[in-house]
């Protein structure tokens, strides 16, 4: 990564988590559940058999509500390997362990599933911009996921945070879709 993208994501971080943090308790809750209506409304959720998400954290979104109103379907949660990479495992509400970064991730001895037979990716972010492109935490550990992924990839974030564009470099991977509490979008394939 070139050093102005390197300072310019690390400004907009900043900024994108000042914004969220402004996104007061009860606007993010109800923020939350409209995301998870428009998602469960979704012919690509509804014919989905393995759905990879996620448990938030920081004030991202809550897809919990989905987990929970859905559980016949296929859930997988991610689990950070030291290398920079995720693996995938079932998801078991009892069996959630927490990560060194904050965020509850499932138990290392559950089921693992390869990335091949995820249908759907829902996936967290700071930020989005309308190509798809995601302002992460900066780890690449969801680029790295995108970069392989052959299945659906929905964004998930907060209205207030898509933005006009984000500063991107050679590495990042866009999703195909955003979802926010006004709905999902179709990203663009301009550059």
């Amino acid at each position: 990564m070139t050093r102005p993208v390197f300072e310019a994501k690390r400004l907009m971080r900043m900024r994108c988590r000042q914004r969220r943090d402004e996104l007061d308790e009860e606007a993010r809750r109800s923020a939350s559940l409209e995301i998870c209506g428009y998602i469960e409304a979704w012919p690509q959720f509804e014919s989905a058999g393995a759905i990879l998400t996620y448990m938030p954290m920081r004030g991202e979104v809550d897809l919990r509500p989905l987990l929970e109103a859905y559980p016949a379907k296929k859930w997988l949660l991610p689990r950070i390997q030291s290398e920079g990479r995720m693996v995938f495992h079932t998801y078991d509400p009892g069996r959630l362990v927490r990560h060194a970064y904050g965020m509850l991730e499932p138990a290392a001895d559950l089921p693992q599933v390869p990335p091949g037979e995820i249908d759907l990716a829902l996936a967290p972010a700071l930020a989005y911009d309308p190509r798809g492109y995601r302002l992460g935490y900066g780890g690449g550990f969801y680029d790295r996921f995108l970069g392989e992924f052959k299945g659906v990839s929905l964004g998930v974030t907060y209205q207030a945070l898509i933005l006009e564009a984000l500063p991107v470099d050679r590495h990042d991977i866009r999703v195909q879709y955003i979802v926010s509490e006004v709905g999902i979008q179709l990203c663009t394939t301009k550059k």
